[in-house]
């Protein structure tokens, strides 16, 4: 949040409050609809001593809040000057968000590592943006990937909610899914792509 305010790239550049924040995006058929839904959203928000719930008051003040949210990634790359993101994500049942993320930040933080984290509760998916400047702390950076995927798997989640596994992750497909699930699928590739020239490398 403290990078956002200093990068934001909005007009009128807003202050958020340093700690941890959840942006609601509320949709509905009527201004009276999306204001009760709001209000319902408030007090459960004040039940569970969340502070500082702040409701846009224009469509402009939405937009610009929204675009602060989604310019997170790069904000977060400011925090270290010089340095590079290794950018990756998880995904677990929103049951098991909090221990996840909470686990993921102690961890991260014991190895030394600054890392911004912005998911979307909704799904249970959070994305972790893990700077590093050299060869040590880059190296650091993939352990900490590593303990992370491990994590979410435990907690019957996926070591990927939206990136993609790709092929930095297709090794853990088969204690994710079972060897079973990962043979059919390359059963299925072989039969539509027999010389393997689409997405050659990748599962």
């Amino acid at each position: 949040m403290a990078a956002l305010n200093d990068h934001s790239m909005t007009t009128k550049k807003r202050k958020y409050a340093v700690k941890d924040t959840l942006f609601f995006k509320f949709q509905g058929p009527t201004q009276s609809s999306l204001q009760e839904t709001a209000a319902i959203v408030k007090k459960i928000v004040e039940k569970y001593d969340g502070r500082n719930f702040t409701l846009a008051r224009s469509k402009e003040e939405a937009d610009d809040m929204w675009s602060d949210r989604k310019n997170a990634h790069y904000a977060g790359l400011a925090i270290l000057p010089g340095s590079k993101g290794w950018p990756t994500d998880v995904c677990v049942p929103v049951s098991k968000l909090p221990q996840l993320v909470l686990e993921t930040k102690q961890d991260l933080y014991d190895a030394g590592l600054v890392s911004p984290i912005v998911g979307h509760v909704g799904d249970g998916n959070f994305h972790a943006l893990i700077l590093f400047r050299d060869a040590e702390e880059r190296e650091k950076a993939r352990q900490a990937v590593h303990r992370m995927v491990k994590r979410a798997i435990a907690l019957d989640g996926t070591c990927t909610g939206e990136h993609g596994v790709g092929i930095g992750k297709k090794e853990y497909l088969v204690e994710e899914l079972g060897e079973g699930t990962v043979e059919l699928m390359r059963t299925v590739k072989r039969a539509i792509d027999p010389l393997g020239l689409f997405n050659p490398g990748k599962v």
